[in-house]
């Protein structure tokens, strides 16, 4: 755990450099090739489907396609990182997700004869990342020693979004440039480095407590959900993003806004894809330079409302760079919001736990995206795409003045450390 000693006031960065762990700049770079890949994949793939179909709804099935199979399989993949090991269980996910570019690429010739199949891939790739992202997040510990986390998540997540910014660019230029064949190639090779990095490049250099296995599968289910529903700090924080992300996300609705409000074509919903990551690496940058610890719980809060009025002014945009920059704010608050969010977990999770606790963070973070944009589609194809984008964003801002009543001990929270749980075990 952090200490104060190694925290300066505001929670400044600790003497030593993260990036001096032997595996650490490996497992950015792997990280990186697969989020790379998954972003290029989803701005192609929903460009693809929407271009095939021309049906609002067609863009809810994509979300909810990726969104079934993680919600049957997170808690089932949280027990199983708790007990063995994560790197191989990482290494699989990803080699899975290899294949589904390899399968994306050979239906993208069927034309609108492969939609159908195109959800049965989408289906098998949210299988890969019920086990992945709780993986990714527990397996981080093992790499850096905890008086590094925070700099570490800091510096994670300001280089993820460099992939999240070049991913939908890049996949927008190569959808124009050579099509969906040759971007889902691309999707295939990233994948692929980042498995081989993975397992080549990343030592495990402190190994997950691996007491007596407890209970049954649902007993062991039980207690990591107790341990959640014990810590209203966490449990705050997680059901925040859930509910602002779930109701207020645009992200779902950019290719209709880029196709028939802003008249930008694939290259502009690459630009619009990559404006809320450009503000998400804006701010993990200054982030990584100074990483703060104090009033931590109010920033939040702050960050959520800030990202639901950006969306709001997208909403109603119809200027191309305005609606460019309100991503880009709305991108930046984001980050703030993410960087709290993984602090008060990760500080606050015994090792032993960190499976199935990540399991329901993700199935937290899934739901408000997967199914945020099974929402969306089915809203636009209801209301119309701008009231449907204007009534999410007011949502948001709800949600911000509900949680800031129900959860007081998240809204007064000052520092990370304020989280951590007097028992462990």
């Amino acid at each position: 755990m952090t200490t104060p000693s190694s925290l300066g006031a505001d929670g400044a960065t600790p003497r030593s450099s993260v990036f001096r762990h032997p595996g650490f700049t490996a497992f950015l770079v792997a990280r990186l090739a697969a989020v790379l890949a998954g972003q290029v994949q989803a701005v192609v793939v929903a460009w693809q489907v929407y271009d095939l179909t021309r049906q609002p709804l067609a863009l809810a099935y994509v979300g909810l396609a990726q969104f079934i199979p993680m919600l049957l399989l997170l808690l089932p993949a949280g027990d199983l990182i708790d007990r063995f090991s994560r790197k191989p269980i990482l290494a699989i996910s990803w080699a899975v997700s290899a294949f589904c570019g390899l399968a994306l690429w050979w239906l993208s010739g069927h034309g609108s004869a492969g939609v159908t199949g195109i959800y049965a891939v989408l289906v098998l790739f949210g299988c890969a990342r019920a086990f992945s992202g709780p993986a990714l997040q527990s397996l981080l510990p093992q790499i850096v020693p905890r008086e590094q986390l925070a700099q570490a998540i800091a510096a994670n997540s300001m280089l993820l979004r460099i992939a999240s910014i070049g991913g939908p660019f890049l996949g927008g230029l190569l959808y124009g440039f050579g099509g969906a064949s040759l971007t889902f190639l691309v999707c295939l090779a990233c994948f692929t480095l980042g498995t081989a990095l993975l397992v080549a490049r990343v030592p495990v250099r402190f190994a997950a407590p691996q007491g007596p296995v407890q209970g049954n599968i649902w007993q062991r289910f039980g207690a990591g959900i107790h341990f959640i529903r014990s810590r209203p700090i966490i449990l705050g924080t997680i059901s925040l993003d859930l509910f602002a992300v779930l109701l207020g996300g645009v992200v779902a609705l950019l290719p209709i806004y880029a196709h028939e409000v802003l008249h930008a074509g694939p290259e502009g919903l690459g630009a619009l894809r990559s404006a809320m990551a450009l503000g998400e690496v804006t701010a993990g940058f200054y982030l990584s330079m100074r990483p703060f610890n104090r009033h931590v719980g109010r920033t939040m809060f702050i960050a959520v409302a800030v990202f639901g009025l950006a969306n709001l002014t997208f909403s109603l945009s119809t200027t191309f760079w305005l609606s460019f920059a309100a991503l880009a704010v709305a991108g930046a608050a984001d980050m703030v919001s993410v960087y709290i969010r993984g602090a008060l977990v990760q500080f606050s999770t015994p090792d032993d736990m960190r499976g199935r606790v990540n399991a329901v963070n993700m199935l937290f973070i899934g739901s408000s995206n997967e199914l945020g944009e099974f929402r969306a589609g089915s809203a636009a194809a209801a209301l119309g795409v701008v009231p449907a984008a204007v009534t999410g964003a007011v949502c948001t801002l709800g949600v911000v003045g509900a949680w800031a009543a129900l959860f007081k001990p998240l809204r007064t929270v000052d520092r990370f450390e304020e989280a951590t749980p007097a028992i462990t075990r």
